[in-house]
């Protein structure tokens, strides 16, 4: 166990720990006025956020000490595939039942009294296992003319998901994991021919769905949050009094801080112009608050993370070890590109939230297992590598 730790890889592990400090802090200012402006404690949400950091820190340490052949387990890849279907399942039940509980249209939370659970984050973490478990145990059989034979299972199942997402609907969540699946086929080592054809035969229809929205107006969506958001993109200043003033304020925000940010606490976009600014336009707020160079140390931080997470997975001479680093450093990558871009307009918001400092109790869980399993696999690779 001594020496496990000895092989702590500092690139991760440290900008980890500063990225979930920084969110504590942000959570904090982001929501104080929100809740007090609603006649709740000041800081409720740094301390629910708190509580999330600490078990995701265990989380994380579970995932570090646990043995990574594991998650080899056919048994265990089962269960956690099913277990995701039927939570994405039991959310759209839920909506048909009861249309209330869904949130500006969307039904992703499983209430839990203190806690809310979504589905789709256990999704994400549950696709990187899976598609790294298929692609190392099938990597001899990967073979062309066996390759759509081989993998028409998986696909489906892939696609059973991704269905199941976008009905929910999530069009951000939907795209995250599809740039896993895009990654984690890339980086298999299929040939090249045949990963084409896979990634065709698995992007097309995305990239269609994605040009429709983004450049028809389809009128039976428009009574969907997340469709309006699409809209709100093509012209947010036309749309600045209605779907487009979320938008239109987060470009203020980034203005009004400028270089060095207006000082921790004195957004003036928080209070009562962004609706929930410690979730999905946290970065809007750190902008205003801490300026340029607060956003610049936290994309970089995060950036630190996803570069030595393709760096680990480049090393690795093992597939299914390399390939779930890949799938962690796609998700963390997409995800970063979703809530940056969609904050600058360079596309649609999408609701996606910010890797370890958005508030939010199933992100930070399952983000932080999947840093847990990224220095696992950096720790055994540095083992086998002193030991040669």
């Amino acid at each position: 166990m001594s020496l496990k730790f000895k092989n702590l890889d500092y690139w991760i592990l440290i900008p980890y720990l500063i990225l979930m400090g920084i969110g504590i802090i942000m959570v904090y200012s982001a929501s104080f006025d929100t809740v007090m402006n609603h006649g709740g404690s000041a800081s409720s949400y740094f301390i629910k956020q708190v509580f999330f950091v600490i078990i995701g820190l265990i989380l994380c340490t579970l995932a570090f000490m646990m043995k990574i052949n594991l998650l080899k387990n056919p048994r265990l890849i089962q269960i956690l595939i099913f277990g995701t279907i039927i939570l994405l399942l039991i959310l759209l039940i839920r909506k048909a039942i009861n249309p209330a509980s869904a949130i500006n249209g969307s039904a992703a939370w499983i209430p839990l009294g203190f806690f809310n659970i979504q589905p789709l984050e256990i999704a994400k973490l549950s696709l990187i296992i899976y598609f790294a478990f298929i692609f190392s145990r099938r990597q001899d059989r990967l073979v062309p003319g066996n390759i759509l034979q081989e993998l028409s299972g998986p696909l489906v199942v892939a696609f059973s998901i991704l269905i199941l997402v976008i009905l929910q609907p999530d069009f951000g969540g939907t795209g995250i994991l599809f740039f896993i699946g895009i990654v984690m086929i890339s980086t298999s080592g299929i040939p090249k021919k045949s990963m084409a054809l896979i990634n065709s035969l698995w992007g097309i229809p995305m990239l269609i769905v994605y040009y429709v929205l983004t450049h028809y107006n389809i009128s039976f969506l428009e009574k969907y949050y997340q469709y309006r958001r699409f809209m709100a993109f093509k012209n947010p200043f036309k749309y600045e009094s209605g779907i487009g003033s979320q938008l239109v304020n987060s470009l203020y925000a980034i203005n009004n801080g400028g270089l060095f940010g207006v000082g921790l606490g004195n957004s003036i976009q928080k209070r009562g112009y962004l609706p929930e600014p410690y979730t999905d336009f946290i970065l809007s707020i750190t902008s205003e608050e801490l300026g340029f160079i607060g956003v610049f140390v936290i994309i970089s931080l995060l950036f630190t993370i996803i570069f030595r997470c393709i760096q680990i997975g480049t090393r690795s001479n093992d597939t299914f070890r390399s390939l779930l680093v890949f799938g962690v450093a796609a998700m963390l990558f997409f995800q970063t590109f979703l809530n940056v871009g969609g904050l600058l307009g360079l596309i649609p918001l999408t609701g996606v939230t910010l890797p370890f400092i958005s508030y939010g109790g199933s992100s930070l869980l399952m983000l932080s297992a999947a840093i847990g399993l990224v220095l696992n696999v950096s720790a055994f690779e540095k083992k086998l590598s002193s030991s040669k």
